[in-house]
């Protein structure tokens, strides 16, 4: 497993037991889930059964999201990182894709794109991993300029198992082939 990390602002971590409240807090708000097809949480005892799964993860040695906090104080402020997606997605299976999920009052300050960049460089970097993907529903604006900052290019649009539009997104690895 990665050890803590952290770019300009932000401090990357496994996420913890304490993280339970913050990550209730996230996906029980409907502003946060709006584009990803998912009813909000109602119950804390869903965010700790979600904990228990990525910390499954990380046991398997698995990809997951990790917590992200403010360098300066220490405040959760969502999720990001990478994530090994077993069921298919856009007619793929088995990918690595990169993710980030914060707080509302968190937004529009530059953290997703700061995150999601800290965390395709580590794929590319410590991980090796020969490519990375993300997607975003079709309507997300903000989420897909994000992918693009970082450096994913647009593939295609797809429909999801729901009927969503959504957009593909891709990046190689740009370092040598190992």
């Amino acid at each position: 497993m990665l050890e803590p990390f952290a770019s300009a602002r932000l401090r990357y971590r496994p996420l913890g037991p304490p993280d339970a409240a913050g990550l209730f807090a996230l996906d029980s708000n409907p502003h946060v889930l709006r584009y990803l097809g998912t009813p909000p949480l109602a119950d804390p005892a869903q965010a700790r059964a979600a904990l228990a799964r990525v910390q499954g993860a990380y046991r398997a040695g698995a990809p997951a999201r990790w917590a992200v906090e403010l360098r300066a104080t220490g405040e959760f402020l969502g999720w990001a990182g990478l994530k090994l997606n077993h069921e298919p997605v856009n007619g793929r299976a088995d990918f690595i894709d990169v993710g980030y999920r914060l707080l509302e009052p968190h937004w529009g300050q530059g953290y997703g794109t700061e995150a999601g960049r800290a965390w395709l460089d580590h794929g590319f970097g410590a991980l090796q991993l020969p490519l990375i993907a993300g997607y975003a529903e079709a309507t997300h604006g903000a989420s897909r300029r994000i992918l693009e900052k970082i450096g994913l290019e647009f593939i295609n649009l797809f429909d999801a198992a729901d009927g969503t539009p959504h957009a593909w997104y891709e990046a190689q690895n740009p370092g040598p082939a190992q």
